[in-house]
């Protein structure tokens, strides 16, 4: 299993407020966060509650464009959100936001997490070519980029 992650700490915002815009965004939500880097994201399908929902991600990651669908396998409101990737079936690879809050602010640990159980462990090292440390860096770049500035949007728009 191959794990990426990132710690970012954010202030002046609550994780409900992440956790709402990350399961209603649409596409223009989307690239206002982060204009020319995020280019698409919107359900597909949603179910009751969350889970089961269906998404479309489009984005750069560095100079990787990932483009991809996911199922959100978990919903937590304030506490985390996960989403599996799917191409015609699901694929071990997930993304998972989580959330601890504190004072003034919140604690977000963003995780890809890549790999198979078992024996088809044996596979992971070729997983490893396309989540290289390159990409991890980039990743951890990306993340501590991307989430001040949609805590900015946020705040900005509460206060509209």
């Amino acid at each position: 299993m191959i794990t990426l992650q990132s710690k970012v700490d954010l202030d002046g915002i609550s994780a409900e407020a992440i956790t709402k815009f990350m399961l209603d965004c649409a596409d223009a939500d989307y690239r206002r966060w982060w204009p020319g880097t995020h280019l698409a994201f919107h359900t597909i399908r949603r179910a009751p509650g969350e889970a089961g929902s269906l998404v479309h991600f489009d984005e750069y990651v560095g100079k990787r464009r990932l483009k991809f669908r996911a199922v959100i396998t978990a919903a937590e409101p304030g506490r985390r959100i996960v989403w599996q990737m799917k191409a015609l079936v699901r694929l071990p690879a997930w993304l998972i936001l989580e959330f601890e809050p504190r004072p003034g602010g919140v604690h977000l640990v963003h995780t890809l997490r890549a790999g198979y159980a078992g024996f088809g462990r044996i596979l992971d090292p070729l997983l490893r070519l396309y989540l290289s440390r390159d990409f991890e860096r980039e990743l951890d770049r990306h993340a501590h980029a991307e989430f001040p500035m949609l805590c900015d949007l946020l705040l900005k728009e509460k206060s509209q």
